[in-house]
């Protein structure tokens, strides 16, 4: 008959101090449900003890190092390492006191920390390592197979460090497992079930057998399959490709059995904009799925099994069941009634445990958590490099620091780029106004999923206040700019209250409009326009004017005026013109003045009156060719008019028609695929 025995030692107290008297013990791979239905990060157990000693108080060996040694006939069979997460003094007897401890992982630790923070530009293995390091965890490796591109961005948002692990290991199809070696616990993170720790020999099937038996043994073992989700579709969708569909798929590879089109997982993940995460992303979930299609439930007494640990299962009758099985979970029973020596039981030493097992060629994966909603929306504040104003990208996005992130700088590395909503929005036409630095935002997340964060309004603050004091300009609707890098503004505001109503626009520097056709404006009562510097006017065609009343031009330079044709001009009643010094008219052919009852030219004393009875001439000589001159007049000087500057409006790239959907429709029930645009192209 074997000697069981089982020893612990604990960080603080003598290797003495500590008999074990029994112990149960709950493993899984990663966090997965063990036997008991209970939720288990790696191992679990609970330890009976006894000691000599009654003074032992629980607060020394809390949080604690503690390991459990396992033997066989002397020979080490098996650590489990960890820390004691409790400790309990119970009654002390005539010669012991008795204890119980419960030894769970150093990682238990990070279920304790909780937190809201971004990761950026970063893989989910090096995310793992950053939350271990910082709770100064340092025994851990990663035994991983597959590629794990980086996250543009990666929330862990309002859950624990440990949650917020498993969350990534399940999405992308890790798993851990624990080795047990020189007295530390180390988590080993693997993708692949050959990873995973085998035993050297097989363990054979003895039904009869028991705890006691020379040689361990596989008592009992029901093997179960089950029909299972067969084909695993993943969808997504990318703003840098809308018209490309994201869509991966995964089929099981031993679904002979099952009904391959009605068994299909459909989900749509929202925007990863990475192929390569998607793969991961698609196949850890049909493993997930697919985890518990076949099983195995076994009762063995073999002490070197674990959670992940894979062997080979030999003489069983039946020969289909021989396989290399890996453990899954499993529940450990454990009592050792001699330790207590003079009050010993006469009951042996035993050890036995129930496995849950599954294939080694099945990659065992857990169902990804789902991910913390955001309920609602958040506040957060634009930001950007040191003395930028406005920091943005192609495609009008802007980088964000939210309050809750303990360990943002506040600045263009807060966050990745965060698309802003506008208004109205279609190809090369819509509204764009931008969020500055320092302004405060409305922040929406797409589907609730806090790595999809998206600007879907603005507010203000006591720092960022309104244009215009409020409650006194309650009635104003203002759309007012800020000069980059400058003091000024543009602004266009709506008064609305009643008997003011007005509508006032603001431009710092330039006002350009351009109209492609008519311009019709009524103006019910005056027109006022004042223009500081030059006025510039161009009239292609006809220009036309009429005025019922007066009309007033002061000019208090001279005025020019070029006709490339005739002047007609007709009036009513007078024309009076005054100048100070000359009036000269001249003509390239000839002069007709016509009156129809006088004209009279008048200088100094001199006249000459040509009227209906005749034509008076008066002045002091009147010379008819005999000496005299005529007078000169000033020649014409005028200036011509300068053409006004013109109004461009501004180029826009000519840009392909986006894919209509029903065309991706079709394509899809056609089975004619798409051509997928090369990974290493426009990679964000």
């Amino acid at each position: 008959m074997p000697r069981l025995t089982f020893h612990i030692q604990v960080d603080g107290v003598d290797e003495e101090a500590f008999v074990v008297r029994k112990f149960t013990g709950l493993e899984s791979l990663s966090n997965d449900l063990s036997q008991a239905n209970e939720l288990c990060c790696g191992y679990r157990y609970q330890i009976e003890l006894a000691s000599r000693r009654s003074d032992i108080a629980p607060d020394e060996l809390i949080d604690k190092n503690v390991c459990l040694e396992l033997r066989r006939n002397g020979v080490l069979q098996r650590n489990v390492c960890g820390i004691v997460k409790a400790f309990t003094k119970g009654d002390t007897g005539h010669h012991h006191t008795f204890y119980s401890l419960q030894l769970v992982p150093p990682v238990e630790r990070l279920s304790l920390r909780h937190n809201s923070r971004i990761f950026q530009y970063q893989s989910s293995p090096e995310i793992i390592s950053v939350l271990l390091q910082e709770m100064g965890i340092s025994e851990y490796a990663f035994a991983l197979q597959n590629e794990y591109p980086q996250r543009e961005y990666c929330v862990q948002y309002r859950e624990t460090d440990l949650d917020f692990i498993h969350r990534l290991m399940a999405e992308e199809g890790m798993i851990y497992s624990f080795d047990h070696e020189q007295g530390q616990s180390r988590v080993v993170f693997s993708d692949i079930s050959t990873s995973l720790d085998k035993l050297p020999d097989p363990i054979r099937y003895a039904p009869a057998s028991g705890g006691e038996a020379d040689i361990t043994s596989i008592s009992s073992l029901k093997e179960t399959k089950q029909f299972d989700v067969s084909q695993v579709d993943l969808n997504e969708y990318s703003f840098l490709k809308p018209s490309y569909r994201y869509s991966q798929q995964q089929r099981a590879g031993d679904e002979g059995y099952q009904d391959m089109e009605s068994y299909q997982h459909f989900d749509f993940l929202g925007d990863h904009q990475s192929d390569g995460l998607s793969q991961n992303l698609s196949k850890a979930r049909l493993e997930a799925l697919r985890r518990y299609s076949h099983t195995a439930e076994a009762n063995s007494d073999e002490m070197r099994l674990k959670a992940g640990m894979r062997f080979t299962l030999s003489e069983h009758i039946d020969q289909n069941v021989c396989l290399d099985w890996q453990v899954v979970s499993m529940t450990i029973h454990a009592e050792q009634p001699q330790a207590l020596e003079e009050e010993a039981g006469s009951g042996a030493t035993t050890y036995h445990n129930q496995l849950i097992l599954i294939p080694e060629y099945h990659q065992w994966k857990y169902l990804p958590q789902l991910k913390p909603i955001v309920d609602g929306s958040s506040i957060a504040t634009v930001v950007g490099p040191e003395g930028e104003e406005i920091y943005t990208d192609e495609f009008g996005r802007v980088k964000l620091h939210f309050p809750w992130d303990r360990y943002s700088n506040a600045d263009e590395h807060s966050s990745c780029w965060v698309r802003v909503s506008q208004s109205w929005a279609g190809s090369q036409y819509g509204m764009v106004a931008l969020p500055r630095v320092g302004q405060e935002v409305i922040v929406s997340f797409l589907n609730g999923d806090p790595d999809q964060p998206i600007v879907t309004g603005r507010t203000y603050n006591a720092n960022n206040p309104a244009p215009y004091e409020l409650p006194e300009h309650k009635t104003k609707t203002v759309f007012r700019t800020e000069t980059y890098q400058g003091s000024g503004f543009n602004e266009l505001s709506f008064e609305d209250q009643s008997e003011r109503e007005q509508i006032y626009i603001h431009g710092q520097k330039d006002f350009k409009a351009k109209v492609k056709n008519d311009v019709n404006t009524v103006i019910h009562n005056d027109h006022h326009v004042l223009v500081e510097n030059d006025q510039f006017e161009q009239v292609n065609q006809d220009k036309h004017l009429t005025i019922d009343g007066e009309s007033r031009l002061d000019i208090k330079g001279s005025s020019s005026e070029v006709l490339e044709s005739s002047l007609h001009q007709q009036l009513g009643e007078k024309i009076c013109a005054e100048a100070g010094r000359e009036i000269s008219l001249k003509s390239g052919a000839k002069i007709v003045v016509e009156a129809g009852a006088e004209i009279t030219l008048k200088a100094g004393g001199s006249f000459v009156t040509v009227d209906g009875s005749g034509v008076s001439l008066s002045g002091p000589a009147i010379n008819l060719n005999a000496g005299g001159s005529a007078g000169q007049g000033t020649a014409y000087n005028g200036i011509v008019a300068s053409l006004p500057n013109g109004v461009e409006a501004p180029a826009t790239p000519d840009v392909a028609k986006a894919v209509r959907h029903q065309a991706l429709l079709l394509a899809e029930e056609s089975r004619i695929p798409l051509v997928k645009p090369c990974p290493q192209e426009g990679a964000k």
